[in-house]
């Protein structure tokens, strides 16, 4: 009983910790994906370019388009060429206004 309350005092320091400093130590957040916290909100510039952005978008439709090439969905090419659109013209406003509030 008395290994199990260590466990959890060490989780809950853990947690602590992690809440009140704003993440985990700078090793571990090397290896893990960037998260939303106020040291990262207040960084001056924003990690991933407007390039990258639109790259990564560019490719995931680009393999949805071709699945429902390769199954001759008609359909679903128009959705998606049509949904690709609005959200590539979606992230280019969200850029514009984060290129905006950089140059404050």
């Amino acid at each position: 009983m008395a290994d199990s309350f260590d466990a959890r005092r060490q989780l809950l320091g853990a947690a602590r910790r992690f809440l009140l400093e704003g993440g985990p130590p700078a090793a571990a957040a090397s290896t893990n994906p960037p998260r939303l916290t106020l040291a990262t909100l207040e960084k001056p510039r924003m990690s991933r370019s407007r390039e990258r952005i639109l790259a990564n978008l560019d490719d995931m439709y680009r393999e949805a388009f071709e699945r429902a090439k390769t199954t001759e969905d008609e359909s679903g090419m128009k959705a998606l060429d049509f949904s690709y659109r609005r959200e590539q013209l979606y992230f280019e406003i969200l850029l514009d206004v984060r290129d905006a509030i950089e140059k404050r």
